[in-house]
């Protein structure tokens, strides 16, 4: 068989494009797909003079290496794909009705334990739990010692854990 000309796509066209998007159509599914792949072929064997001597040969050469490629690409984006799905997934819980319902039953009764602690208490505890105040600061505000700050929220801490634990 003669060396075909290097710079004739109709030649190319003519003698290889059916045989060409029948061979990736039946690997790959995908007409389009196989349409690029075809040019792809096509562009390859215009850019490289190394298969002049058996151009059938080297068509399909070329087409082989393009599906391994296109295969390796596939399970790198497959794998990429993944791993990114896990790293999404990693920190999020999934929604429980249930136990959305629970926490909010469970603020609701700790609100009300707050409530219920003597307002003097429950201004101390607040400030040292939830707004991160110091001891200091707090004994400071009241003209107290800090002694007298750690009573009031220990104080606190055991009504809490008797009214939460009762379950009142």
């Amino acid at each position: 068989m003669r060396a075909q000309p290097r710079n004739d796509i109709g030649e190319f066209d003519r003698r290889w494009r059916r045989v060409l998007m029948s061979f990736f159509a039946r690997r790959i599914g995908d007409r389009a797909e196989a349409e690029d792949l075809t040019q792809e072929v096509f562009e390859r064997m215009l850019r490289h003079e190394a298969g002049a001597a058996h151009p059938d040969a080297f068509v399909f050469q070329i087409a082989a290496n393009l599906l391994a490629d296109r295969h390796r690409r596939y399970r790198v984006r497959e794998r990429y794909r993944h791993f990114v799905e896990a790293e999404e997934r990693r920190d999020v819980e999934f929604v429980d009705p249930h136990a959305i319902a629970s926490g909010r039953q469970g603020v609701e009764h700790l609100i009300g334990a707050l409530e219920a602690l003597p307002e003097r208490t429950r201004t101390m505890f607040v400030l040292y739990k939830f707004e991160q105040l110091s001891q200091d600061t707090i004994a400071e505000r009241y003209g107290i010692s800090k002694s007298a700050v750690k009573q009031q929220i220990a104080k606190a801490m055991a009504m809490l854990a008797s009214r939460m634990g009762d379950g009142k």
